[in-house]
């Protein structure tokens, strides 16, 4: 007597800021920077995000990695409870009108192909939950900030979600809910998540930036633009 498996089940996995909406991580620090502390805290901290941003730009370019513990040292001291807070108003005030208009066509399509809708970013999860929602995914992978007292400590609880540990991150997820990686969908509009396009089968370059566009044509693989 032969035992067989359950056919495995496949996943949509999608990438969120340049792939889903405009906005980025800088813009959400700096919303919770003027909204958040004193007035004299929310000036100090509004002006020495305007100050880092050409260095933000750098780092993102050289290595997501670096740029994503270098960022999210800005939040130290930052209380939960009113970045919780915050959050929701972040999703109504920036967040929402960002989301480009044929974001929701390609979720609602990776679903009626029967997948998984798995957000994957390297953004903080509490910013990210009010869009999760908001666009119907089943489940989110991204960078959780590690809070003491209450307060953030600057610090991003392991792993870092960034370009290249992507494709492990879904590798990994896919292991664990018995998905099929060769039956599975990702997007991105970013070279820099090259990785997370290459660990499954049916990769889509969305809003591709030069360097993905060049990597998708030699590859022929789809391209899409849903701004």
């Amino acid at each position: 007597m032969t035992s067989s498996k359950s056919p495995a089940g496949k996943a949509a996995f999608f990438d969120i800021d340049g792939t889903l909406i405009s906005t980025n991580v800088v813009h959400a620090y700096g919303y919770y920077a003027m909204n958040e502390g004193s007035v004299k805290g929310i000036v100090g901290r509004s002006l020495s995000t305007l100050a880092q941003i050409p260095l933000f730009g750098a780092l993102n370019l050289i290595d997501r990695k670096i740029f994503n513990e270098y960022f999210y040292r800005q939040y130290e001291g930052l209380t939960e409870d009113r970045l919780l807070t915050l959050s929701e108003d972040l999703f109504e005030d920036v967040v929402k009108p960002a989301i480009f208009k044929r974001a929701q066509d390609l979720i609602d399509e990776a679903r009626r192909a029967g997948c998984r809708v798995v957000l994957v970013t390297g953004a903080l999860d509490f910013t990210m939950k009010p869009l999760a929602r908001h666009l119907g995914a089943d489940d989110m992978v991204a960078n959780r900030m590690q809070f003491v007292g209450g307060k953030a400590t600057g610090k991003v609880i392991p792993p870092i979600i960034e370009g290249a540990n992507k494709a492990n991150v879904i590798r990994e997820y896919c292991e664990a809910n018995s998905i099929s990686l060769m039956k599975s969908y990702a997007y991105t509009d970013s070279a820099s998540d090259y990785a997370m396009l290459t660990v499954v089968g049916r990769p889509t370059a969305v809003n591709p930036d030069i360097r993905l566009r060049a990597l998708a044509r030699s590859y022929n693989w789809p391209i899409l633009d849903v701004r």
